[in-house]
């Protein structure tokens, strides 16, 4: 069962007042400060070298204790994901926000409690940058990047804060619950398969259950169950319909945790945006081709590289619909 639980870790599972990040060693990389009612979100702002005014891309990170570069709070070691995504940006000519989501690393503050947390907290963090992002005098246009969970994030943003495109990068399209349903199949006991539906369904439902297993508590705690009821409400092939801009859907074929089927199901819910499957791409965008082994060394390693077809994949959709501003 620990293991089961590792592998859904990037699903359901929060964490608070950690540590803040250390300082980054991106020359052109300056903090960026979002200010909330209940507290700051702290972000990174990458700006391309010797461009006035670029375009700049939201990043929002997946679920779980998912720092702004894309590293699992829960893990030791790095990936640095999302930052390595933000350099690939910048090299391409284009600006890049990301930023640790309330209750996580330098944002730990903004939020008092885990039972506090909705999934609408996070949709109005993501519309209220976008909002204070297209203010900005420095930027030309503003587009919304999601991974993971981030993707419907981002879709519900973009509902309400108009952008110039946006981007899902394994993003799921069925609804949360079903996902951890599929995810634990054929993984637990009949009794505890039996119990485990009964608690989703309730949860769906929109009702707190107080008789979760100790098997499944950790999934299933209380203090986390509100939070699970607000994000089942939602389901990405439905939201994504809803969507005016030019939507990119970028998955990998080697992603252990969202699935190829789980793109060609946003496709089809959404058939005029783009679908590229990366070629050995896995979760936390790198390149694999090993075991199981190999794949969870990936998640902690910084010195593999982001998959290249990504980013060419990326910077291609993002010059095709967002005016790019040229170097002198």
């Amino acid at each position: 069962m620990r293991k089961l639980l590792y592998v859904l870790l990037v699903i359901s599972s929060f964490s608070f007042s950690l540590p803040t990040l250390a300082a980054d060693e991106v020359a052109n990389e300056q903090a960026i400060i979002l200010e909330t009612d209940s507290g700051k979100i702290s972000g990174s702002l990458l700006l391309p070298e010797k461009i006035e005014k670029p375009a700049v891309v939201l990043i929002i990170a997946g679920s779980g204790p998912t720092d702004r570069d894309g590293n699992s709070l829960g893990m030791k070691g790095q990936n640095n994901s999302l930052k390595m995504l933000a350099q690939a940006l910048a090299k391409a000519g284009y600006a890049s926000v990301r930023f640790d989501k309330r209750g996580i690393a330098a944002s730990g503050a903004a939020a008092t409690s885990e039972s506090a947390l909705r999934f609408e907290t996070y949709v109005q963090d993501a519309t209220s940058w976008l909002k204070m992002l297209k203010a900005d005098a420095r930027f030309t246009e503003v587009a919304i990047l999601g991974h993971s969970e981030g993707s419907l994030i981002a879709m519900m943003a973009a509902q309400q804060q108009t952008v110039k495109a946006l981007v899902s990068i394994a993003g799921p399209a069925q609804n949360a619950a079903d996902i951890l349903r599929e995810q634990f199949q054929g993984k637990l006991p009949p009794l505890l398969a039996q119990k485990n539906e009964e608690l989703l369904s309730s949860l769906q439902a929109g009702k707190l259950v107080s008789d979760a297993p100790a098997e499944l508590k950790s999934m299933y705690r209380d203090s986390v169950q509100p939070y699970l009821i607000s994000w089942f409400h939602y389901t990405p092939e439905q939201e994504i319909r809803k969507l005016t801009c030019p939507v990119l859907l970028l998955q990998g074929n080697n992603d252990i945790q969202v699935a190829v089927k789980q793109a060609n199901a946003l496709k089809a819910a959404k058939p005029d945006a783009s679908l590229v499957v990366v070629h050995n791409m896995n979760h936390v965008l790198k390149t694999v081709t090993g075991d199981m082994a190999q794949q969870m060394a990936s998640y902690t390693d910084p010195a593999l590289p982001l998959s290249p077809e990504l980013s060419e994949a990326l910077t291609s959709f993002l010059r095709k619909n967002m005016t790019q501003a040229s170097r002198p």
